[in-house]
């Protein structure tokens, strides 16, 4: 297909080719050419944020969401550099991102133009690929090869880098169509290797992870979960990958792991790696999988195999096409190591219940609250802290789809994703749990929630200290805190002074009346949880750390 257009009609073009329908930005004058270009496009909404690095995590929470590219526009190098957060959250997350940037006129590249910066350079440490382009007619086939690249094998964000000139001249433009994400699966000497290798486990595991997500394989995962009775772990932050309530889960390996998901790794003899990098978190600092365990990895991406732990087989494959053709080997229904399997199931949901049962803090009672209150397709996301080893160790994700955490750890990312996500599914309720050190960080989003009507309801818990770095300085310097402790803010007055409704709660009969108002409006709203310093994580109290 040829078009005679400029080059930011290009830009547009390509979208509406790629079938984007929302894209996030703060305007910024080096791309007022897209921008009009998209003054014109009905079928694309342009969601304007109050900062880049909130708009990053607005794309990014989509892409999670949907499943589909989350793309950003902002401007060079002030812009960039405030969205290039969103950017590292994308590569450590596996999010398919497409990140415009507006460059300075291609005659001031390399003269220290205003906001300049070298904007390729600057992200390809983060990025999965990254491009300016120089010549307006390249513009179809570099922006349509980057939505390839971001979707393609192991999904990332790539950087497109616009010189503004460029996107004021015309040319021939050149259309290719909607690209098609490849699905490769096992060959048959691979699936004869992965038999034998079942034929001599005794105790086989899953570790599932984000691939299984991005291939929409949940369903499959439990087919042959349930086929070869093996039990299955979900890798960090992704809880939703396998039903938590299902006799064959195990656990999730993430921060704070307890004693029953490290003994049955450590009994394991085959570990079945599903779509996952097994990051320095999942592996408890690459000490979990050790060499006399066989190791078959799977996945999307040939650089992600083998780049955490040598694999005794590694096998290129989408994994849904993957798990697909592991349900055609021919294997014995009765297998040797069920009761092992059922056995662990039972004993990490015994666990997980007395160690609910045992708890009495308000981070419990909220989550309590929750589980028994939120629809199950309730999309749950949040910050980093200490307050998420409760919603990571007691909510039970039952759905598909239903979690959207930050591997990466940012802070600051639970109101923007939540955003995004809410964006990209407007009939299910989206709940944010954040701290107030990281709510703070992004607060000012909410504003951009209130002005696109979207109905988040954003949990904030309030202990007015960077929590989880608190901690870490009682455990290595205890009585010598510095830099951690926050002022006193009215979460409820911030809510309201933007258009949010706003409550607070001291307690569970309070949050549970807080939320049941929440989930019947229609605007965003905060609720403002007061904790205490005192229990600073799901196992430790600030006396007890200052105290050992």
């Amino acid at each position: 297909m040829k078009q005679k257009i400029n080059g930011a009609k290009a830009v547009v073009e390509c979208l509406k080719i790629e079938g984007v329908s929302k894209v996030f930005t703060v305007p910024g004058e080096s791309f007022l050419p897209i921008l009009d270009a998209l003054y014109d496009e009905k079928k694309i909404q342009v969601i304007s944020a109050r900062h880049e690095g909130g708009a990053a995590f607005m794309a990014e929470g989509y892409a999670k969401a949907s499943l589909k590219p989350g793309v950003v526009f902002a401007t060079r190098g002030v812009g960039a550099t405030n969205l290039s957060i969103g950017v590292h959250t994308a590569k450590q997350d596996s999010t398919p991102m497409i990140i415009f940037i507006g460059q300075v006129h291609s005659k001031f590249l390399g003269r220290e133009g205003f906001q300049e910066i070298d904007i390729p350079r600057l992200f390809q440490p983060i990025a999965k690929w990254t491009v300016e382009i120089q010549d307006p007619e390249r513009i179809p086939e570099l922006v349509q090869r980057g939505f390839r690249i971001a979707q393609s094998g192991r999904p990332g964000p790539v950087v497109i880098s616009l010189p503004e000139d460029v996107l004021k001249k015309e040319g021939v433009m050149n259309f290719a169509p909607k690209m098609m994400r490849p699905k490769p699966k096992p060959s048959s000497d691979e699936l004869k290797e992965i038999k034998s290798w079942m034929e001599r486990a005794k105790r086989p595991v899953i570790i599932a992870g984000g691939g299984v997500k991005q291939a929409k394989a949940e369903t499959v995962l439990v087919q042959v979960a349930e086929t070869f009775s093996f039990p299955v772990f979900a890798s960090f932050r992704r809880h939703d990958v396998f039903p938590n309530n299902h006799p064959l889960y195990v656990g999730h390996m993430g921060i704070g792991m307890g004693k029953e998901v490290i003994q049955t790794v450590q009994e394991a003899d085959l570990i079945f790696a599903l779509g996952t990098r097994l990051s320095e978190i999942t592996t408890n600092d690459y000490q979990l999988i050790t060499h006399d365990k066989t190791l078959i990895h799977i996945d999307i991406e040939y650089d992600t195999i083998g780049k955490s732990f040598p694999p005794t087989l590694g096998i290129l494959s989408d994994i849904k096409e993957g798990l697909k053709e592991l349900l055609h080997i021919d294997f014995p229904k009765s297998v040797p190591w069920k009761e092992w399997a059922l056995l662990k199931g039972r004993r990490y949901q015994e666990s997980v219940r007395q160690q609910f049962f045992e708890q009495s803090s308000i981070y419990k009672q909220v989550i309590d609250v929750l589980r028994n209150n939120l629809p199950k397709n309730t999309i749950i996301t949040n910050d980093a802290g200490n307050f998420a080893g409760w919603l990571h160790q007691f909510y039970p994700f039952e759905k598909p789809q239903t979690y959207i955490g930050p591997t990466s750890g940012a802070m600051g990312y639970g109101l923007p994703a939540a955003i995004g996500a809410k964006i990209a599914t407007p009939q299910r309720t989206v709940v944010s749990l954040s701290g107030d050190g990281g709510f703070f960080m992004t607060f000012q989003e909410l504003e951009t929630a209130v002005r696109y009507e979207i109905p988040i309801i954003s949990l904030v818990f309030n202990n007015e200290m960077y929590g989880t770095i608190r901690m870490h300085q009682e455990i290595e310097y205890p009585n010598r805190p510095i830099g951690t402790d926050l002022g006193n803010i009215s979460f409820i007055d911030l809510a309201k002074s933007v258009g949010a409704n706003g409550y607070r709660a001291k307690n569970r009969v309070e949050f549970e009346q807080a939320l049941h108002l929440a989930l019947r409006n229609l605007r965003p709203s905060v609720i403002e949880i007061i904790t205490g310093k005192e229990q600073i994580s799901v196992h430790h109290t600030l006396t007890k750390l200052q105290n050992k």
